[in-house]
């Protein structure tokens, strides 16, 4: 029998940190404790190489049970849709009218952080209301 695998979710950026602060503030992950022997992130970073400096950082959920996330820096800006993204769960258990008023508050609280708002797709058939969104650095995510 196999194990369950664990997983850690990797984003593409031009500044990690600034872009896991903003995720930290999304999904109330948290900035873990910078490594043993500084006393705090800054430190940390003084302690690289300058071409290392900045190159990535990590959220984490304070409660174990998400993923960690990492942010990486990379040379090249997005250029196409991303083929995975987040689906950010706020109208769980919600449905028609409801679910879009819920929906829309954590939207505007996300614009707020810099998010920017694509589109509303409203319930069909088959599926519920979402709210198409991109972060700071242009990668897409959905309010679900």
């Amino acid at each position: 029998m196999s194990s369950i695998r664990q997983v850690q979710v990797t984003f593409d950026c031009a500044e990690p940190e600034r872009v896991a602060r903003f995720w930290c503030e999304v999904l109330g992950y948290a900035v873990p404790a910078p490594p043993e022997g500084f006393e705090t992130w800054a430190d940390y970073e003084r302690s690289l190489p300058p071409e290392r400096q900045g190159a990535g950082f990590v959220a984490v959920d304070p409660t174990g049970v998400g993923p960690r996330l990492y942010f990486q820096r990379v040379p090249e800006g997005k250029v196409v849709k991303n083929r995975v993204h987040l689906d950010v769960r706020v109208g769980t258990g919600l449905v028609g009218e409801e679910r879009l008023a819920a929906l829309e508050v954590e939207c505007e609280r996300l614009i707020a952080l810099g998010a920017v708002r694509e589109r509303v797709l409203l319930a069909d058939e088959y599926e519920e209301s979402c709210i198409g969104m991109q972060d700071i650095e242009g990668n897409e995510f959905c309010l679900d």
